[in-house]
């Protein structure tokens, strides 16, 4: 099957251009630094044009059948599986992702995409009664219109895809805007996508360009319903101030600083394994990471000793080795400033016990023990691979220890007493948490999202349906109504 070509250009209207802009963007690879690609970047006027397309373009598809809508997602499915090696390569080379992240990220998409299928016959509204005499409640459930979502570039074509097939699923155009280190996985793949799909021109709409330029101008553009964003904290907020300001819609996922309790009867091997999996996958680069190890102080010796050894064997460097578990951060800021979390740990009282250093933009899998809360990898959110490990002597503490930042995405615990563990998940302030496994965990059947500063709105399942909707109240007075002059 021949690669899909035209993957560096902007996507406006069924049509395959470059950017009006006079400068260019270089897609590097984040391990070796070579350039994949290079966009001729859009500016103001391109977003005012896909905007303006995809607006025209939801009068009609919104009123498309909604068995039609679901036959091209089911061909959308069909064309991801035929690309998959396609998209795992791009997202190895532009993402950093190691072939294992690589993979989840697939299946995660396809997974995405099936469930988002079913969504054009989930439209369902309702019938109520009414207080006045002979007169029908009739509610609606119908499409915003236009959706502005706004991708990162960690997982970004999953990420991009959890937002992008649900709207218009439901029948809502879309305009895209990948993170500039992702445009191919975050955006212009989903358009060839959709495109071969048989997706009408005008409906997926895909803008590549400096977040300087258009980033702001794209978030306060007054034709989008609602802003869809993932990414850090700082840059969320930014965005939930322009869409208020346009009273818009908002579906934002944040930043994590999530904790990983592990009880006094925990099963420390299992937890060690959990905790693995849950820091150092996709080198920690996920908003759902483990950040924070908390380990009751009976248990504390043992389980350091434990996760220091496994993370120890865990292979970094070429994330194109199909064995590598720790690849490369994202660009070389990302990984000085790793580095530069850990060294300020260390100098506040933190023993390092493995790894600390980088080689290129590869941080090594580092582990920190004598943590305590006012320490920066406590406090801050690390987004790579280093993690500390800090000790509780009670439940109490344990709860207020997992509390402590302002941060509440994502969150594990380990117990034997599930009843114990429900319980005390119940007092986490986080919109996820999971008993015996880890943080790292997104079902599209599911709801997802955060408190505190990790976020407003939730993806998946119904959630997601609500949020890329909105309802309309008609009624009907079948009988003359008795007014009182």
């Amino acid at each position: 099957m021949k690669q899909y070509q035209d993957l560096d250009k902007q996507f406006i209207a069924g049509q395959w251009q470059d950017g009006s802009e006079d400068y260019f963007l270089e897609n590097l690879n984040p391990y070796d630094n070579s350039v994949l690609n290079r966009y001729k970047c859009a500016g103001t006027q391109d977003v005012d044009r896909a905007f303006d397309v995809a607006k025209e373009t939801s009068k009609t598809w919104s009123q498309t059948p909604p068995i039609e809508r679901r036959e091209i997602f089911i061909k959308a499915v069909a064309v991801l599986e035929q690309r998959k090696d396609e998209i795992i390569d791009w997202l190895i080379n532009e993402a950093g992702s190691t072939y294992l992240k690589a993979s989840v990220e697939y299946a995660q998409t396809r997974d995405m995409i099936l469930e988002a299928s079913s969504f054009p016959t989930r439209m369902k509204g309702m019938i109520t009664n009414s207080s006045v005499p002979g007169k029908e409640n009739y509610i609606f459930r119908k499409a915003l219109g236009v959706v502005g979502i706004i991708s990162p570039w960690n997982f970004p074509l999953y990420l991009s895809m959890r937002s992008i097939a649900p709207a218009i699923a439901v029948g809502n155009t879309v305009v895209v805007k990948p993170a500039s280190q992702s445009p191919v996985t975050g955006g212009t793949f989903a358009a060839k996508l959709f495109e071969e799909a048989g997706l009408p021109a005008g409906v997926l709409n895909v803008v590549v360009g400096k977040s300087s330029v258009i980033g702001d101008y794209f978030t306060g553009h007054p034709v989008s319903k609602l802003i869809s964003f993932t990414g850090s904290t700082p840059v969320g907020k930014g965005i939930g101030k322009i869409g208020g300001e346009g009273l818009k819609k908002l579906a934002l996922e944040l930043g994590g600083n999530n904790a990983f309790i592990i009880l006094d009867d925990a099963d420390v091997d299992r937890a060690v394994d959990a905790a693995i999996f849950g820091r150092f996958m996709h080198q920690a680069q996920i908003c759902m990471s483990t950040n924070r190890i908390l380990v009751h102080e009976s248990l504390y010796e043992e389980f350091s000793q434990k996760f220091v050894q496994k993370a120890r064997q865990l292979k970094y460097g070429d994330p194109r080795e199909k064995d590598t578990i720790v690849g490369p951060l994202i660009d070389n800021k990302a990984a000085k400033r790793v580095v530069d979390l850990v060294q300020r740990t260390v100098d506040a009282g933190a023993r390092l016990e493995v790894g600390g250093s980088a080689d290129g933009n590869v941080v090594q899998p580092t582990v920190l023990t004598g943590v305590t809360r006012d320490m920066p990898i406590f406090q801050e959110e690390v987004f790579g691979p280093a993690v500390g490990i800090i000790s509780f002597k009670d439940d109490e503490e344990a709860i207020d220890l997992a509390n402590a930042t302002e941060f509440g995405l994502s969150g594990a615990l380990h117990t034997r007493d599930l009843q114990r563990g429900i319980q005390m998940a119940k007092r986490v302030e986080t919109g996820m948490i999971h008993i015996n496994d880890q943080s790292v965990n997104d079902e599209p059947q599911t709801p997802f999202g955060g408190e505190k500063n990790s976020g407003v709105g939730r993806f998946g399942d119904d959630f997601i349906l609500d949020e890329m909707t909105t309802v309309q109240w008609i009624s009907v007075q079948v009988e003359p109504r008795q007014y009182p002059f």
